[in-house]
């Protein structure tokens, strides 16, 4: 064997760092490609299929990061079953719905931040429920697949009162959280969250307590009560220009099912 050949092993060793390196720079390519916007969309029949599939439509309506200052604009149900947009599309494998934010979109009069963000509704009514009385849970598989890089944070979900939120699951950087008491107490849902990785959450809300569920753990489970409660979900963008980042900045999440279910 000539003098400079590797040993088996230390050949073995250089072909997964080598094959390790070539994975994580086309994970790299695939995420820049989506946070710039340069995704091939499905069509609208696409996404009306994936949608069918991915939600009821009847129970939620969409804001996005559109429209004129403090009000963007919203699809409500049931226009929501075949709307389609670079805003919230099919996934390229049509089993999933995309949902795009940008930093330098349109924002509600109460928030600096855009969003693409479902929020419940009860038939054509506003959701707003207590969990003082009946169970209230919300079951969502989901993937955050881009972030913007200045401020590199999204709420993925939400239980939201009247006027601010009440707890949110939100991605910051690659710390994945349950956050409550006005983002001041936060639990670590997933410590070292990979881009694109789907996992599944639910989120309980009932007896006076909220219970959160990653991957089926039980992470959160707090003393907590209130009335006129919702559950929200979607790409809810932590970031604006003014915070460093370029108006066509994203934070875009993936839903694959998502469901809010009420028992008395």
């Amino acid at each position: 064997m000539p003098s400079h050949a590797l040993p088996p092993r230390q050949k073995r060793h250089r072909l997964l760092i080598g094959l390790a390196v070539v994975a994580g720079i086309v994970g790299l390519v695939a995420t820049a490609t989506v946070a710039s916007g340069k995704t091939s969309i499905p069509s609208a029949d696409e996404t009306a299929a994936a949608t069918a599939r991915v939600l009821d439509a009847s129970d939620w309506y969409l804001t996005l990061p559109t429209g004129s200052k403090g009000k963007p604009d919203t699809v409500q149900p049931p226009k929501l079953a075949d709307y389609s947009s670079k805003w919230f599309h099919a996934t390229s494998d049509k089993d999933g719905i995309v949902f795009t934010a940008n930093a330098g979109g349109v924002t509600t009069s109460g928030s600096s931040y855009p969003r693409t963000e479902l929020r419940e509704m009860t038939g054509s009514k506003l959701a707003a429920w207590s969990n003082t009385q009946g169970t209230h849970t919300l079951t969502v598989r989901q993937a955050v697949t881009a972030l913007p890089p200045a401020k590199p944070e999204v709420v993925t979900a939400q239980i939201h009162d009247s006027e601010d939120d009440v707890m949110e699951v939100r991605l910051e950087s690659g710390k994945l959280i349950a956050s409550y008491n006005d983002g001041r107490t936060d639990v670590t849902l997933d410590p070292r969250y990979r881009l694109g990785t789907p996992y599944d959450l639910t989120i309980t809300a009932a007896s006076g307590r909220i219970r959160v569920y990653y991957n089926g753990a039980k992470k959160l489970d707090i003393a907590k009560r209130g009335s006129g409660w919702y559950f929200k979900s979607g790409s809810y963008v932590q970031s604006n220009t003014s915070k460093g980042d370029k108006a066509s900045a994203v934070g875009v999440v993936v839903i694959y099912k998502i469901d809010a279910k009420h028992t008395s």
